[in-house]
């Protein structure tokens, strides 16, 4: 009996809706009986075939392209069959109940999600990072996000992993000789230079690091909190840096009754900002109670806390008791910054922190700029591509075992199988990046997050 990933699948590839056009497409081995049932004719693989799509009775469901890609010259590494109809809902549902008709007998099933993918990197047309890649380009929310995942889908963040991984592997085969020759009484620290490549190492993965984390940043994005008290200019703010009227804007305190986020981006970094309820000990209104639990809830989850103070209300004693209570919640260190607002009504700077005005927009490209240095964000030399946290997590472990082989290698008297146990764990931590040391599990949570029909 045939496993499960043996069996050919299908998916319809567009997005649900209607359409000027819609794929329905099938992967699996031997494609060729499918081929003829729907198409009535066998078709020149690589090359675009106008047709109609037959039912079971020879009838016509639609006219459109056949597209047959001969295994393994195509994107899953098996056969594929594409076939572009019109793209009217019903009518794709009609040409993939017919593909499931036709296929029944070959054991033809429906695609989970992300299964084209997880054929392609099975079969070994993909590594691992490349196939996130393909996720993380479809949902790219910037140019910058999409530019840095089509860089990782043509293997540049892949080739870079695996460069360290040949030199980690040299070092390997240096420390494994001197194991299994002790004989010889080699000084291998010395003689073999094992010292300065584990050098060089650490520090391509400190720079391949470093580039990840950026990447991670342009795919993960960075969630922006605005906090205060009511009436401070946290709605005001939100409009403009968004740029549109997205929040209401009034004189009365508790406008703001629940959570309002909105997405922009800053040198192609998404900034996922959340409105919050105005923060206060008191209130009778149900609701704005409600409001402000939310608030100290988005809070303790946000990457950076925009602590909003207005400045026309300085010196006021209710005001300043407030202002003394709420900083005593928020997080303190790297997280907090302090906005000033309402700085076109006063003459005094602010002594500590950015002053800005929402009204006439001074101040809020100094804001701009500190978001993007409150989370590290620079520019990569060697150009972005798009990292995940696994990967970052992952290169972060593989700095650990470098940093105590180092360590080892000082040692004089150290076990050299310390060192060669250490220098393995490395390896198989960046192997985990493109999946040459993968767990089944890691498989199915990264794929199930994948559209079906991809």
């Amino acid at each position: 009996m045939l496993s499960r990933r043996a069996l050919p699948i299908v998916a319809i590839a567009t997005a649900p809706g209607r359409g000027a056009v819609g794929i329905v497409r099938l992967s699996g081995p031997a494609l060729q009986p499918l081929v003829l049932a729907l198409c009535g004719r066998t078709l020149v693989p690589r090359v675009a075939t106008l047709l109609p799509f037959l039912g079971a009775d020879g009838s016509v469901i639609d006219q459109g392209l056949a597209l047959y890609f001969q295994s393994p010259h195509s994107y899953t590494g098996e056969d594929v069959l594409e076939l572009q109809a019109h793209g009217g809902p019903v009518l794709l549902q009609m040409l993939l109940a017919r593909c499931l008709q036709a296929g029944a007998a070959l054991g033809l099933r429906l695609a989970e999600p992300g299964e084209f993918t997880q054929r392609a990197y099975l079969n070994g047309k993909l590594d691992l990072a490349q196939a996130e890649a393909v996720a993380d380009l479809i949902d790219a929310s910037t140019e910058a996000a999409a530019r840095s995942a089509g860089r990782s889908l043509s293997g540049v963040f892949s080739q870079r992993v695996l460069g360290l991984r040949e030199r980690i592997v040299r070092l390997r085969m240096l420390v494994e000789a001197t194991l299994d020759f002790p004989e010889e009484d080699i000084d291998f620290l010395q003689q073999a230079g094992a010292r300065a490549q584990l050098l060089d190492i650490a520090a391509a993965l400190e720079a391949l690091l470093d580039g990840a984390q950026q990447g991670a940043l342009l795919r993960e994005g960075i969630r922006v909190v605005l906090a205060g008290q009511p009436n401070v200019g946290k709605s005001s703010l939100l409009n403009a840096l968004a740029g549109a009227e997205l929040a209401i804007v009034t004189p009365v305190p508790g406008t703001t009754r629940d959570r309002v986020s909105q997405t922009i981006q800053i040198e192609g970094v998404p900034l996922h900002v959340i409105d919050t309820a105005g923060l206060r000990s008191q209130t009778d209104d149900a609701v704005e109670r409600i409001g402000i639990e939310r608030s100290w809830e988005s809070i303790a989850e946000a990457d950076c806390v925009l602590f909003l103070h207005d400045s026309t209300r300085r010196g006021q004693a209710d005001y300043e008791a407030a202002e003394v209570q709420i900083a005593a919640r928020l997080p303190a260190g790297p997280r907090l910054l302090h906005v000033h607002t309402k700085q076109d009504l006063v003459a005094a700077a602010p002594a500590v922190g950015i002053g800005l005005s929402a009204r006439t927009g001074a101040g809020l490209q100094a804001l701009r700029q500190a978001l993007l240095e409150q989370v590290g964000w620079h520019v990569v030399p060697e150009g972005l591509f798009i990292a995940r946290a696994r990967h970052v997590q992952a290169l972060q472990r593989t700095g650990e075992h470098l940093r105590r082989a180092l360590s080892l290698g000082d040692e004089r008297s150290a076990p050299l199988e310390l060192l060669a146990e250490e220098l393995r764990l490395a390896h198989d931590a960046l192997g985990e990046i493109t999946g040459h040391f993968s767990a089944d599990e890691l498989l199915g949570e990264i794929f199930s997050r994948f559209c079906i029909g991809k």
